[in-house]
């Protein structure tokens, strides 16, 4: 069994900035919707299996979304969806659990296809989940990462330390 070395970032909701540019006119993110499941599949399988970074941990990393995935889609829970499209194309896709009592309230982290990175997407997809989880009332949001991602790299670092702490999380075995 390997031990990964994973970060939990945490951002003050109450601080969230606003972000610069604006998302352009053919791309929108919106709740997704039961008819999306097969589109949303794909942007997170094909998001972590693309990414050779995910390549030690991908058999947890999976197990992991596809159970969230699952919970999301289910109609009895309190889990969010956002689908970022391009035009009807989902692209990208972030499943959100508006509780501040549980560990994570980025359930799967803001995902995008491989050609459609590098481009501010995520940025805008991540931003949106922010405000999302601030809309509903949270002060405060949760995500665990491992800790040599892009994710963790780069996006969950986009906003100044004012609102993002790193902390080392508990290893998970995979």
């Amino acid at each position: 069994m390997k031990l990964f070395k994973w970060l939990q970032f945490t951002w003050d909701l109450k601080k969230v900035p606003a972000l610069q540019g604006a998302l352009p006119g053919h791309y929108k993110i919106s709740p997704a919707e039961a008819q999306d499941e097969m589109a949303l599949r794909k942007v997170f399988s094909s998001s972590f299996l693309l990414d050779p970074n995910w390549n030690p941990a991908i058999g947890h990393a999976m197990r992991t979304i596809q159970s969230r995935l699952d919970a999301a889609l289910s109609s009895e829970t309190a889990y969010t969806c956002l689908a970022l499209r391009h035009g009807q194309r989902i692209i990208g896709a972030v499943v959100l659990h508006p509780d501040e009592t549980v560990a994570e309230q980025f359930a799967i982290g803001p995902s995008l296809l491989v050609e459609y990175r590098n481009r501010g997407l995520g940025a805008h997809l991540f931003h949106a989940a922010l405000e999302w989880l601030k809309d509903a009332g949270l002060t405060r949001a949760t995500g665990i990462c491992l800790d040599y991602t892009t994710a963790t790299r780069f996006l969950y670092p986009k906003f100044d330390p004012a609102i993002a702490r790193v902390d080392p999380a508990v290893p998970l075995a995979a």
